[in-house]
């Protein structure tokens, strides 16, 4: 971020104000500074919780991990989030086999997965336990109850705001 104040033309008050806002100490620029640029209407990944909430992870945190995910791990991530955190390995399979925006043949549903593990280990909080964990011998995916609630905001987020996520059109949103 490059930030430039006018000390010829800009007051004190000004600077500071412009100071805050940009590390958005306040939510807001005083009126008198007219050429403040505007603020993007639409909500961002700065607008989610900063806040330690499980492990480490925040509300920023896993936006930022879905949206680092390529396009079929995050879809199955949200399937199983969807699920409410649960799902075998055949019902997964089963589902995006055939799926009409993301066909995964079930022998690579495993390798599709295996980003997920890779991303976390880059954008994930230090020490924490896996995101989506597997037990090989159920044959099953889970979430924790917490980050599938918390994963049910970044992806809604991730709906109003595509052009944040990899793999996906960076258009304008409608």
């Amino acid at each position: 971020m490059r930030l430039t104040i006018d000390t010829e033309t800009d007051t004190y008050e000004q600077a500071i104000a412009a100071i805050q806002a940009a590390y958005r100490l306040r939510p807001g620029v005083p009126a008198v500074w007219p050429d403040a640029p505007p603020a993007d209407p639409r909500p961002g990944p700065r607008d989610l919780a900063d806040d330690n909430l499980v492990d480490g992870w925040t509300d920023q945190l896993l936006f930022h991990m879905i949206a680092s995910l390529v396009p079929g791990a995050r879809a199955v991530l949200r399937r199983i989030t969807e699920l409410g955190g649960a799902a075998s390995y055949e019902d997964i399979q089963h589902h995006f086999a055939h799926h009409p925006t993301n066909p995964i043949p079930p022998s690579k549903i495993g390798g599709t997965l295996t980003s997920v593990k890779a991303v976390q280990r880059h954008v994930g909080p230090n020490g924490a336990g896996p995101l989506l964990q597997r037990d090989e011998r159920a044959r099953r995916y889970r979430i924790d109850d917490v980050l599938v609630a918390i994963l049910q905001r970044a992806f809604a987020l991730a709906d109003i705001r595509p052009d944040l996520l990899r793999g996906e059109p960076s258009g304008p949103a409608t």
